[in-house]
């Protein structure tokens, strides 16, 4: 899965760095032309992508044209090089056959087998293999038959807060689960002793290593609160409305970012 990884991120930033240098010397670069010099020019000169799957180069280009046509409509920055050991995944499929999940293991497309931490019933198309603080997770889309409940409200306001997640417009009132502050000082305490280990050692790696899924531990807390709200939301009530909030320009501010993170 490494090598996976390691192979989408060499793809993806070979086909930004040819756009950026194939734009400065005037022409009109798009991702349809990369791939094709990729895999008539590139590709054969390096062996070790011939034991890899060629589905991963493929989807590396699909995600670097949808990069670059979020950026050209707005919607996002202009895409960065990526990094070994940030945000490591890849995409593959079965060639436009479906791909059986099936219980705790699973026989992926030139994978093999993997085993998952729990069972998983779906039957998808394509899967995104991701790496974080050191565990892979997949991710995969389904279609499945949707019910609709019965609505206690049909409309409800949801004020959010400082000190409160949220304030509901009928009185509720949900807490903040306050996830990084109730680890603020253990994080604080394992980045202390790492601050003089050689940078690149075996102790520096297994320090970042458990300091990764300390903020890893902290996320998934903040979002299994913010799950619970949204399907709360979602279930008993027709129409939501919450205020317009900048909260990335509020994050800058230093005073209200941990209380606005939580």
């Amino acid at each position: 899965m490494a090598q996976h990884a390691g192979y989408s991120r060499w793809c993806y930033n070979w086909g930004l760095s040819l756009w950026n240098a194939a734009y400065k010397d005037g022409y009109k670069p798009n991702v349809r032309k990369l791939r094709e010099v990729f895999t008539n020019h590139t590709k054969p000169l390096i062996p070790w992508m011939k034991k890899l799957s060629s589905r991963v180069y493929q989807y590396a280009f699909i995600h670097l044209d949808a990069a670059f046509k979020r950026f050209f409509k707005g919607l996002g920055k202009y895409p960065k090089f990526k990094k070994k050991g940030r945000s490591d995944s890849f995409t593959i499929d079965n060639c436009g056959k479906p791909i059986e999940l099936n219980g705790w293991s699973h026989k992926l497309p030139f994978i093999g087998i993997v085993k998952t931490y729990e069972a998983i019933e779906a039957t998808t198309k394509k899967i995104t293999i991701s790496r974080q603080a050191g565990d892979w997770y997949l991710s995969c889309s389904y279609e499945f038959n949707a019910t609709t409940t019965p609505k206690k409200t049909d409309v409800v306001g949801v004020d959010l807060g400082v000190k409160t997640l949220a304030t509901l417009s009928d009185g509720k009132v949900v807490t903040s689960v306050k996830s990084y502050r109730r680890f603020e000082t253990k994080l604080s305490r394992m980045q202390y002793l790492n601050r003089h280990k050689e940078i690149g050692s075996a102790n520096w790696k297994a320090a970042q290593l458990k300091i990764a899924r300390l903020h890893r531990k902290v996320a998934s807390i903040r979002k299994d609160a913010l799950h619970k709200l949204t399907t709360y939301l979602a279930k008993n009530h027709g129409k939501i409305v919450i205020e317009d909030l900048n909260v990335r320009g509020m994050l800058a501010n230093h005073k209200l970012a941990k209380s606005i993170s939580r």
